[in-house]
């Protein structure tokens, strides 16, 4: 059983996929709540091969890092719990493992949800004024 003072240098594995749900959830929202036009289409295809490549390249790297890592390098998988309650080391600096969570995915929930709530009122404006 670990103890709460472990530290630890990455996140655990989870962490990157509701990462990448939030950036999947702000594109679709601005396909969805923003697509108005060819032109606003254009400008929505590149931001999505923007984001595409932002995701992709990192999740390739990591393919290849786990398949070419020494075994002296493999770690052990660590449950959430235990690495929420341990610290995270950050240049040099320990944070405790819950904030540097929430510091790290905050501004991503703030872009999404936030962009998400901009598009709902943007379509009732936009419905309201073609009524």
């Amino acid at each position: 059983m670990p103890t709460t003072n472990q530290s630890s240098t990455s996140f655990i594995p989870g962490y990157y996929a509701v990462a990448a749900g939030l950036l999947g959830w702000f594109a679709l929202m601005a396909w969805v709540l923003f697509d108005r036009g060819s032109y606003v289409s254009l400008s929505l295809t590149f931001i999505s091969v923007l984001f595409l490549v932002a995701m992709g390249v990192p999740f390739a790297l990591s393919l290849v890092w786990r398949k070419y890592q020494m075994p002296y390098e493999r770690h052990e998988e660590t449950s959430f719990h235990d690495w929420r309650a341990g610290d995270f080391v950050v240049w040099g600096a320990e944070l405790h493992g819950a904030d540097a969570a929430t510091e790290v995915l905050l501004p991503l929930m703030a872009v999404s949800f936030g962009l998400t709530a901009i598009g709902i009122v943007f379509v009732i404006v936009r419905a309201s004024m073609l009524s």
